[in-house]
């Protein structure tokens, strides 16, 4: 991603400097030593391997100084913090409340939950959704054999191949067939579905969010706008289009890309990007369920990294709202997927870099520089807000506002690219929210309620900072790593966004 911010240099600009600055044949501990050393300038011979030396830095953990994905503080760790989750919707619970039994302590009584990771837990929701809707079907590129990530597993042996089934390796066709599907109903299941419409409840897989570009036309001017041009009479709502997304590691560019940003103008969809195996059951139940047509992106290294407690129950989370992970007074900080890792890990590191190393000498000046210009004592750390959007689109503007209101600072971080991004699109709605406050030229009211216009107004005039986005390269592909700085040069150069400050 790129390094537009403090907080973004903390974990690579001064490391990958010094690295790159190691002779080979040092043992690892020399490096070590190396890399700790005070010493601005490279030494062309090894350290000196001498007891004072050995007994004044300890070596790193085997587990390296920040927190893992599967130790993120972030997932429920235990049982009783997965039922507690906010905002947990059981399916039985209409039935608690007839019952008079509907208070917090009765609902989680007797419920289990189990270890899942995303995968699973995700495999978890299409069960659910198969056995609790008989027009339920799922249907993509080889998911009757369990899908490349598995998350189809047994499906179709356990609710038959005509529920369950593969399609041909098209995307516009796996695409179109669901909005076919869903407009009009199945001779399996009701065609009322719970007020969705006529339609059958279509579950479509696009094996990588990178070959979801064939059905974009699809989706956009088919799925978004079936229940505009028919005047509310027709509708798509019971289409969900799942697809693994974001970097994973390896790949290349046809498997590694976030297109989540090219939805962003698509008004009639949905989009949905969790961050757990708990979050993903919740919100996949949520989204196969909404009365209108979503795309449920799922970050694939999530799918066996992130490991929590699930219910084992039928529940939903609500699409639309984001989530604060840790509150804080100094800065806000918005991300979603994967990227709600790495904004974890940096916020660490401000508390606890490295010792003897130039990550510690940078947060140290960073810290300096924001105690001498927020007039705090030598010994305070700032505190930061992470807030989950979860939902991308429609995406929770009135929570980021209230934090923003709070902390008066907003960075904005996540994978795919910046221009025309998540980000930018958040960044423009909080700064033109001035302009947004006021009445038209005939004095009328704006229609997006008055506690919006005053939560937009709060947010705008109370930035004490410009809004920063920590987004990817824009670059053709996320394939190619380059080692050389003419080729980072040439890369900038001829992205979108350096062409354009090299015509200024």
């Amino acid at each position: 991603m790129r390094n537009i911010s403090p907080l973004s240099r903390l974990t690579t600009t001064t490391t990958t400097r010094r690295i790159s600055q190691i002779p080979r044949t040092q043992s690892w501990l020399s490096d070590w030593r190396h890399i700790s050393s005070s010493s601005s300038t490279r030494s062309t011979a090894a350290a000196p391997n001498t007891d004072s030396t050995a007994s004044a830095l300890e070596p790193p953990p085997a587990g390296g100084h920040l927190p893992s994905i599967s130790s993120s503080a972030l997932l429920k760790h235990t049982r009783e913090q997965s039922l507690k989750t906010p905002g947990i919707l059981w399916a039985d619970a209409e039935l608690d409340e007839a019952r008079g039994t509907s208070s917090l302590s009765s609902a989680t009584a007797g419920r289990e939950t189990r270890k899942m990771n995303m995968y699973q837990a995700i495999r978890d929701a299409l069960s659910i959704a198969l056995s609790t809707d008989d027009s339920a079907i799922v249907f993509g590129e080889d998911v009757a054999f369990g899908g490349v990530f598995r998350c189809t597993l047994g499906l179709a042996e356990e609710y038959g191949r005509e529920r369950v089934f593969n399609t041909p390796l098209t995307e516009q066709g796996v695409v179109g067939f669901g909005i076919g599907y869903a407009s009009m109903g199945s001779k399996l299941g009701d065609s009322t579905l719970g007020g969705r419409g006529m339609g059958g409840t279509a579950i479509a897989e696009i094996q990588f969010a990178d070959y979801i570009w064939p059905a974009f036309d699809q989706l956009l001017n088919e799925a978004s706008k079936f229940r505009y041009r028919s005047g509310g009479q027709f509708n798509v709502g019971g289409l969900t289009v799942r697809c693994p997304t974001m970097a994973v590691g390896h790949g290349g560019l046809y498997h590694s890309q976030s297109p989540e940003g090219f939805f962003m103008g698509a008004g009639g969809l949905k989009v949905v990007i969790p961050r757990s195996p708990l979050q993903a059951k919740g919100l996949l139940l949520s989204a196969i369920r909404d009365p209108n047509p979503v795309v449920f992106m799922e970050p694939k290294i999530l799918y066996r990294s992130a490991v929590e407690q699930v219910p084992t129950s039928d529940y939903t989370l609500p699409l639309g709202r984001a989530e604060i992970l840790t509150t804080g007074s100094d800065l806000t900080v918005v991300t979603y997927g994967t990227s709600v890792y790495r904004c974890e890990q940096a916020i660490h590191l401000l508390t606890h870099p490295p010792q003897g190393s130039g990550i510690e000498r940078t947060v140290k000046d960073a810290l300096g520089d924001w105690r001498r210009g927020t007039g705090k004592n030598v010994s305070s750390s700032p505190s930061i807000e992470l807030v989950d959007l979860r939902t991308i689109l429609p995406y929770d503007l009135p929570l980021v506002l209230r934090s923003l209101s709070k902390t008066h600072r907003l960075l904005i971080v996540h994978e795919g690219p910046t221009t025309g991004g998540v980000g930018m699109q958040i960044a423009g709605d909080v700064v033109s929210g001035l302009a947004l406050t006021t009445s038209n030229a005939r004095g009328e009211e704006n229609s997006i309620g008055e506690d919006m216009r005053r939560l937009r107004k709060e947010a705008f005039l109370g930035l004490e900072a410009p809004v920063k986005v920590i987004g990817g390269w824009d670059t053709p592909g996320v394939a190619l790593q380059p080692t050389k700085k003419s080729e980072i040069h040439r890369m900038y150069k001829y992205s979108s966004i350096g062409i354009h400050y090299n015509q200024q």
